[in-house]
This record gives C-alpha cells, structure tokens and sequence, in this order.
C-alpha cells in the first residue's frame, strides 16, 4: 500500500516523513504485551500488579457527592476559562494549611487541566529554537516532549545514588547554562522516591538566579511525603521570585482521572500560563472544581490516602528486603524505587532492567515498571487493588513466595 500523500507533511517534532512507521516498542506497551502473555500462558496465576501508577480508590464520597450536586446545576454548565475564583481560594487554603505559604488567589495561582497539562503548556511560555530546559532523569517526559517541540534542546541531569537522587547542578557544562531557560524538578520525586531539603531548594534558587532560568517544580506527590513534614518549594525564601509550582489532585485525593490541579508561584509566569492556557483549552468542567474545593478543604482526605500508602510501602520494603532487594522506605510517592537484580542464581543474566522486569512478569506475573536511565531500577507501586490490611498482607506473602521461586541474584 502507497503512503497517503500528507506522508510527507508531518512535522519533524513528531517524526516527520517516517512518523508511523517506527518499529520500536514503548516501554509500557512491551509490559502490557508481556502481562497479556503471562495471563495467556499461567491463566491459574494472578497477576501481582506492581506497576500500575493509579490510586486504587475512588475519590471520597463527599467529593462524589458534591460533584453529584454540582453537575445539575445550570450555572455550572458553560467554559471555566482560566478556572473560578472558588477553586483558587481553596488552593489557596491548603498552600497555607499544609506548606505554610501564602499565595494571592487572584494573580498567583491558576487551574489546570492535570499537572500533565501544566507540564505540556509552561514550555510555551518560555522556549525558542535553540533554548535549553534541564530535566532531571529518570523523570517525567512532558515538559521536555513540548520543549522540543518547539525547537529547544533537553539536557539531562541523572539522578544517581550516589548524589542521593539530586541533580548535580554544579556539573552542567557552561555552554549550556548560557542556553538554558527552564529547569524541571520533581519532589517527593517520582520514581526515586527522593524528597527535598530547604538546602537544595535553596542552592537550585541560587542556580536559577546566577543563570537566568526559571524553575518548574512538579509536586505531584507533595502530599506523599514520608520523611518529615512536606515541603514545598515555595515556602522557601526566593522560590517565588524564580518560579513555579505544580499541583495536581490526583495522587494525594484519590482524584487521579478527575484532571485537577493548579500552576502557583511568581505572578508573571502564572499569568503566562494562563495566556498560554487560554488559547489552549476551555477550562476544566465547573463541577469538577467545585468538588475539588470540598476536597482541598478536608484535612481528613489526605491523611487517609497518606496513611494508607505509608502501610502499604512498610509493608512491600519488608518483604522485598527478605527476597535480596538492596530497599529501605523512600522520601514520598507511592513507589518504591530499588536496585534490579543482575541475573538468577540458575545462571540467567539481565543486561537490563527492563530485562530483569519482563522475567519477572512472563515467569512469575510479577509486574514492575523497569528504569535504566541512571543505573538499572526497577519501580514498584503500591498501588495495587486490596480491599483491607488483610488483603495486602495476603499479597504480601505470594509476593514473597514468587520471589523466593524466581531465585534472583544481586550485586
């Protein structure tokens, strides 16, 4: 069959002539292919889910309740634009309740669709051709996809042990610094499971000053935090004059395909953000953020979803320990982020982590997600479906059993 003849029309940033013609495989289709074949081939053995990075309830009821009431109202029914005054205040409230930072609702915080959007959009605001933004690795990818879709370059700090999972800022080339506009942190981080300290959100402020560069900071898992109360980045003095916060409700309420969040931090470029915004999307549905206002105004919804993960990743460190894994009870997020096995003690070698993690899958239904950008990872997620305590410490000793079974050997 002849290629369609706008073939040849497809912009370069998303392949160009040959987009769709790529035979490479990504890495989450390969662990969906290889859970579909352990399911295939041992139908008898269900898959223990150590992949997934959704959280596994529903959103509180209250917050179900309220959208129930929120969705019949007419009012509710047309574009939110840049977000309702209401959703901003109650961001506003639980900056100052959980982080203890003031912001103004008004000019220095604005909704998003998702942080994922956020991450998508603030590029815009930012990026020419030939511009830098530095991304710490492994990571999430957006802000870096729309970098270089508008012609800038990504330059990558790993995250290694060794640096105890801080991007080694000190190493960045000169040439680089010059051409850099945007770095992209993530803390509590995901997959590492590292948290900040006030001194190396104070020493990356000093680097975004010496350099021009405005700072992005993902705060996803912000209310995951296990290592000490939570810290945002703006409740250290001069963040706010050098950049941005990202918030979302997904993983810290329950609320992970309700698409809610909120870009806080310096006036200007939450203000950027919105323009970029504006001419992006409509707004979130109403409804939407006026349950996320009930949810933002609990204290008593983040402390479950908090406890609950915190059980459940003492619970998985346990029983990874006993099995061989080099782990101990990460910063925050819900994932636990450890050293792969090299090989079996039958002889089997892994080149890789992602190696290592399609054994475990096809061999023994164990799904892990692997990482081998800086050192080869695997990542485990707690959150897996388990109705009570019971339940988790039932999976907890099939996981130990397999594991025994898979016989894996380490370093």
């Amino acid at each position: 069959m002849s290629d369609p003849y706008f073939q040849q029309l497809f912009a370069e940033r998303i392949g160009g002539s040959q987009y769709g013609k790529s035979t490479d495989i990504y890495k989450f289709e390969k662990i969906k292919r290889a859970k579909r074949k352990a399911l295939s081939d041992h139908p008898e053995r269900p898959l223990l889910d150590f992949g997934i990075g959704e959280n596994d309830r529903m959103a509180a009821e209250i917050v179900r309740r309220r959208m129930a009431e929120e969705i019949n109202l007419p009012e509710n029914r047309g574009y939110a634009d840049n977000g309702i005054l209401e959703f901003k205040e109650a961001a506003a409230r639980f900056m100052q309740r959980h982080y203890g930072v003031t912001l103004d609702p008004q000019s220095e915080i604005n909704h998003c669709i998702g942080s994922k959007t956020a991450l998508a959009m603030l590029p815009a605001c930012l990026i020419n051709p030939g511009d830098v933004t530095l991304m710490t690795v492994p990571g999430y990818p957006v802000a870096g996809t729309h970098t270089r879709y508008y012609g800038g370059e990504v330059y990558r700090l790993p995250l290694t042990a060794e640096n105890d999972f801080y991007p080694a800022l000190d190493d960045i080339p000169a040439d680089i610094r010059r051409r850099a506009k945007l770095l992209v942190i993530n803390y509590p981080n995901s997959p590492t499971g590292q948290v900040a300290t006030r001194d190396f959100y104070g020493r990356v402020i000093d680097f975004a000053r010496e350099n021009n560069v405005v700072v992005i900071q993902d705060a996803a898992h912000g209310v995951l935090t296990f290592d000490g109360p939570p810290l945002s980045f703006l409740a250290v003095p001069g963040a706010k004059e050098v950049g941005v916060e990202v918030h979302s409700l997904s993983k810290g309420f329950d609320m992970i395909g309700w698409r809610i969040g909120w870009v806080c931090g310096h006036r200007l470029l939450v203000q950027a953000f919105a323009d970029v915004k504006d001419n992006s999307d409509s707004g979130q549905f109403i409804a939407i953020q006026k349950a996320a206002v009930t949810a933002l105004d609990s204290a008593e919804i983040p402390a479950e979803v908090h406890a609950r993960y915190r059980r459940r990743l003492e619970k998985l460190v346990s029983t990874l320990q006993g099995c061989g894994f080099d782990c101990s009870m990460p910063g925050g997020t819900y994932f636990l982020y450890t050293r792969a096995p090299v090989g079996t003690n039958d002889g089997r070698d892994f080149a890789n982590a992602e190696e290592a993690s399609q054994y475990l899958i096809t061999e023994y239904s164990i799904v892990t997600v692997p990482w081998d950008d800086a050192g080869a990872y695997l990542r485990f997620s707690v959150t897996y479906e388990a109705a009570d305590e019971a339940a988790e410490d039932a999976l907890m000793e099939v996981t130990a059993e397999r594991l025994a079974a898979a016989g894996l050997r380490f370093h």
